[in-house]
């Protein structure tokens, strides 16, 4: 009778145990659950919070790492009530590592194949090595983000100068310095578009492929830094916006987005009927950033985003040693309604 109730005080629930070590544990366990709970909560009941939330939950499949080491403190310190917690927190996490989003096929004939390239060069920083990938790959558009001055004026060396080895004679621009500019390189005719309005560069374009008009539009807005998630928050609206003003036409909004699925702000721009060209073949969770800190462990917040029009063939992560963003390459075919 008496090693049953030692037992029962062992496995207390209350977050204290008889010695200092299973005490310590418990405490750990308990903090680290409590800030993995806030993350999850949130998620549950589609926020995005306030600091740190939205800078957290970009990264929300990796915080089943401390579910399980607060699991295991759990276990060694016999606490019962961090068990059922950590457990379930774990399959909170668990059941939204699920892709978020649309994946139908498209309906009618297709008409068109075109590959679409998106790449944050990092301040220009990873220009050269841009160069080379849209030689080798040949994409029909191009999105670059974070182009000033510099990359824009390579750019246009490299692929509009006389005798340049790849020729994209049409582009639409915001010139800017440091991570304000942005530019759209295009093999088809493009004719200017009001771009999404925000505090870096993001141009639009109506594109002629093929006879018909697809709208065009590179995102980049603000990180949500904690001094900026308003602005962050009000130009992913913005973006949104523009993709439900118009759903008769294709559109295609690429670029770096600085937001993941986990992030209420982008789902709510999935819900317009955008799909995510990543998902749709398969590579919902394959990390762009940071590319070059910490890569195996990173988010995607880098998309290439179309409507129901386009059909996803293939895609592919390209690194660019300069920049801390993988560049996203998609093979899309274009289907005109029956």
């Amino acid at each position: 009778m008496g090693t049953a109730t030692a037992e029962a005080d062992e496995w207390a629930d209350a977050p204290v145990a008889r010695r200092p070590g299973r005490a310590a544990g418990v405490w750990i366990a308990a903090l680290l659950l409590l800030g993995v709970s806030i993350v999850v909560g949130c998620r549950i009941a589609d926020t995005d919070g306030i600091t740190p939330v939205p800078q957290v939950i970009a990264f929300l499949p990796w915080l089943l790492a401390p579910t399980g080491l607060a699991l295991l403190l759990a276990g060694l310190a016999r606490w019962r009530v961090g068990l059922v917690w950590g457990v379930l927190a774990a399959a909170a996490i668990a059941w939204f590592i699920e892709p978020y989003g649309k994946t139908s096929e498209p309906k009618g004939t297709p008409v068109a194949e075109l590959r679409v390239l998106t790449s944050n060069v990092e301040f220009g920083q990873a220009t050269d090595e841009l160069i080379e990938i849209v030689r080798s790959e040949k994409p029909d558009l191009v999105f670059v983000e974070e182009c000033e001055v510099t990359c824009d004026e390579k750019l246009t060396r490299a692929f509009r100068a006389e005798g340049a080895k790849e020729t994209y004679p049409y582009r639409q621009a915001v010139e800017g310095y440091g991570s304000d500019g942005s530019v759209i390189l295009s093999r088809y005719p493009l004719k200017p578009a009001p771009g999404v309005k925000g505090t870096m560069g993001m141009p639009g374009a109506i594109a002629d492929v093929e006879g018909r008009e697809v709208r065009v539009q590179l995102a980049h807005p603000m990180p949500p830094l904690p001094a900026h998630v308003d602005d962050w928050q009000r130009e992913l609206d913005a973006l949104r916006d523009y993709a439900a003003a118009d759903r008769t036409r294709p559109t295609i909004l690429a670029g770096d987005f600085n937001a993941s699925q986990d992030h209420a702000a982008f789902r709510r721009l999935l819900d317009t009927g955008l799909r995510d060209g990543a998902r749709l073949t398969g590579e919902a969770r394959t990390p762009t950033w940071p590319a070059r800190t910490l890569p195996a462990f990173g988010t995607q917040i880098d998309h290439i985003l179309v409507s129901e029009d386009f059909a996803a063939d293939r895609s592919r992560f390209l690194d660019l040693k300069n920049s801390d963003h993988r560049s996203l390459l998609l093979d899309l075919t274009l289907h005109e309604q029956d």
